[in-house]
């Protein structure tokens, strides 16, 4: 015999809608479409390098995506794409051939990143200075240049950055010339962490260069921010990681976790963030969540 419909005895949220995994990932999704009051925007602009030589952990990705998030909730980000795999740039729809004026142009050939930077399809306040294969040789040029290490900073304080609130900088999987630049020229580093086996390799020594160039050619630099990324819940070996890393860094770390996503991997396939590939997708949800913490935590505010 029917009972009719049943109803809702759990717990609620503030708004009363009941408080289930799916209701918050819907709330989180319609945050992604901008449904959601705007950020709290920093006082200066912040210019914040992602770094980790180790490839595969995450990097392109947390660039794309944290910018896209901090530019649906009202702030206004530019992505600098400094890995000659232009993978930032193909995520994020930039058109390229061989006549593309890219960052190349800047570091070398002392071009405004003004002239270069452009407008992020679907994404207002949304812009990305590109990388070209040209980039590939960048390395090998700056040798010669004069101050080669701080060529991108200097770009950087001939562009009028009051009306930006992030510059994100998308490094190589490398600590070369280029890695140094971004790091000369920002304020503050990014680490995303992978959480898998050999996580930690190679960290040591990128601690040690952000220390090298802070001693030496940016005493303002610092690592602000860590972020977990590959996150599999279901494996011992990936909380293991997280609490070591937590357990090493302590409140550097968000508290917001990656996790592993088919939909974060299909987007840049797309030329999309997964922001607006699938804003209710865990990878999505995950994003924003450590966007808003990035935001709010340099404001010395409470996220939640």
């Amino acid at each position: 015999m029917s009972q009719g419909p049943e109803t809702w005895t759990g717990d609620t949220a503030k708004d009363g809608a009941p408080d289930t995994p799916i209701a918050r990932a819907a709330h989180a999704a319609m945050a992604v479409r901008g449904h959601e009051d705007s950020w709290p925007q920093p006082k200066s602009c912040r210019v914040i390098s992602v770094a980790n030589q180790k490839g595969g952990v995450g990097k392109t990705t947390t660039t794309v995506n944290i910018a896209a998030a901090l530019a649906m909730h009202g702030q206004r980000v530019l992505v600098v794409d400094l890995d000659p795999q232009g993978n930032a740039s193909t995520a994020l729809g930039m058109e390229r051939d061989t006549q593309t004026r890219s960052i190349y142009h800047c570091l070398v050939e002392d071009e405004e990143i003004r002239k270069l930077a452009q407008p992020v399809p679907g994404i207002p306040n949304l812009w990305c200075a590109p990388a070209t294969i040209d980039l590939a040789g960048a390395e090998i040029e700056l040798v010669s240049l004069v101050a080669r290490e701080a060529r991108l900073k200097r770009a950087f304080a001939a562009y009028d950055t009051s009306d930006l609130d992030y510059i994100l900088i998308d490094c190589p999987p490398s600590l070369g010339l280029l890695t140094v630049n971004a790091m000369v020229a920002c304020d503050e580093v990014m680490i995303p962490i992978q959480c898998e086996y050999y996580a930690l390799e190679g960290l040591g020594q990128l601690l040690r260069n952000v220390e090298l160039v802070k001693s030496h050619l940016n005493t303002g630099l610092s690592i602000t921010t860590i972020l977990l990324t590959m996150y599999d819940g279901r494996t011992r070996l990936a909380q293991q990681v997280a609490d070591e890393v937590r357990s090493h860094f302590g409140e550097l770390v968000l508290e917001t976790l990656v996790p592993r996503s088919v939909r974060v991997s299909e987007a840049p396939s797309y030329a999309q963030s997964v922001m607006t590939y699938d804003p209710s997708s865990t990878g999505a949800v995950a994003y924003l969540e450590a966007a808003r913490e990035i935001a709010f935590r340099a404001e010395g505010l409470n996220p939640a």
